[in-house]
């Protein structure tokens, strides 16, 4: 355990560090000039050439590559995200108050997703290839297809504008998450539609089963003891990533919604130019990527402690 605890370490180290490297690199060699952007979303006025080489020199853009990228990932080691170049804040609580709005929100739509997908792809293993299950298959392969903002779109058009049921814009009431939710969970009740299905499906073509119904053993526990646990294993895969990529997901959502959250906070700090900020939410991110995936391994031995054992 210890082992594969420091195995799991050293990946996370290797991904964070990567992330890091590949966000800054990505926002050094970006066209314009930064320090350009960062002097007009401070001061949203006309430049002159004096401020913006004061800018330049403020935020380390005078250093070099790799003397900046080094004064930004050193403080990184102990959580000191550093200060905003364009309003001079400490990034962390600005971090920790966009977290407060997007994180209820994916956890909202995976709720969304879960409640249609389970029941969606339960009946529709009762009978594979009936017309129920072709209608399951149909639903989630549209809802696949159909992308994130088109279908915000569509909610807003129909129950904002055309019925007034519900607020499309803002985040001031619980009422305004729902469209937002809805957005995000049809996308993941696809996901989890087709894999919860196949996974019930190949769990119930195990060849041990006939023998275990032929002691006499009640289906409904056949279905508890030994399907479930053996379709577990690929939600419990996909539940996890779906998790990571809404808070990803959240970003064009919050944007069309107009919620502030990381997503509103990551687009108008790529727009400023605000290096700490971007690599801010990055790294918090790719946090989140290599917990889960933690989180994933951790499950997988409680369903299955044959998972990670030694071969004999």
């Amino acid at each position: 355990m210890i082992k594969d605890l420091l195995g799991f370490m050293l990946r996370a180290a290797v991904v964070l560090t990567g992330t890091a490297f590949i966000t800054f690199a990505l926002l050094w060699n970006a066209p314009g000039d930064p320090a350009q952007a960062i002097a007009m979303a401070r001061y949203d006025a006309l430049l002159t050439e004096e401020v913006i080489a004061l800018i330049r020199e403020e935020a380390g853009l005078n250093a070099g590559f790799w003397a900046a990228f080094f004064s930004w990932v050193g403080p990184l080691v102990v959580l000191d995200f550093g200060r905003s170049a364009v309003s001079g804040q400490e990034v962390l609580p600005s971090l920790l108050a966009a977290i407060f709005y997007t994180f209820p929100l994916a956890m909202a739509g995976l709720a969304v997703g879960t409640i249609i997908s389970l029941p969606l792809a339960i009946l529709a293993t009762k009978k594979p290839g009936g017309l129920f299950d072709r209608i399951a298959i149909a639903i989630a392969s549209l809802g696949a297809a159909i992308p994130a903002y088109w279908l915000g779109l569509l909610l807003i058009l129909f129950f904002a504008v055309q019925t007034g049921w519900l607020p499309a814009m803002g985040a001031r009431t619980p009422t305004h998450a729902i469209l937002p939710a809805l957005t995000l969970g049809l996308g993941v009740a696809a996901s989890l539609t087709r894999i919860i299905r196949s996974g019930i499906l190949e769990a119930r073509r195990q060849p041990f089963l006939p023998a275990i119904k032929r002691r006499g053993v009640s289906s409904k526990a056949i279905g508890r003891d030994h399907v479930a646990p053996h379709a577990a294993i690929p939600v419990v895969t996909l539940f996890g990533l779906e998790l990571a990529f809404l808070l990803e997901g959240t970003v064009m959502v919050e944007v069309i919604f107009g919620r502030p959250g990381l997503g509103t906070l990551l687009v108008t700090a790529i727009e400023t130019r605000d290096f700490p900020l971007v690599q801010a939410v990055v790294i918090l991110t790719a946090l989140v990527f290599v917990t889960v995936n933690l989180a994933i391994d951790i499950v997988y031995r409680l369903i299955d402690p044959r998972i990670g054992e030694p071969d004999a």
